[in-house]
């Protein structure tokens, strides 16, 4: 094996790795913001984590946050809960970097 198939091999390595975090940290985010929706929804206990479970799974509709961010808002307009768009992005924003965090921290 040359120095260059070394080389690429790490790369590969590192990009799968990085995807492999870039997932988790999607997923766990997911799970934040469907425990703070359900708050603002008034779901608690289990039926908390349910709907938490169910944002999660949203985001396997399609590529990008544009699935979650659907669902969340989608719930919110059905319940009247005064969130504006900005504000649901900011939270997916924040909780995303709490996420990595999270992560990172193990």
């Amino acid at each position: 094996m040359t120095t260059f198939d070394k080389r690429e091999e790490g790369f590969e390595k590192k990009f799968a790795h990085d995807e492999e975090l870039r997932f988790k940290a999607n997923a766990r985010r997911n799970k934040l913001l469907g425990l703070w929706a359900a708050g603002h929804l008034g779901i608690s206990g289990p039926d908390a984590d349910a709907y938490a479970k169910e944002v999660v799974v949203a985001d396997f509709e399609e590529a990008g946050d544009d699935d979650v961010f659907r669902k969340v808002r989608k719930d919110f307009d059905a319940k009247a809960v005064a969130q504006s768009d900005h504000q649901i992005r900011r939270t997916m924003d924040e909780l995303l970097a709490v996420a990595v965090a999270q992560i990172k921290a193990g």
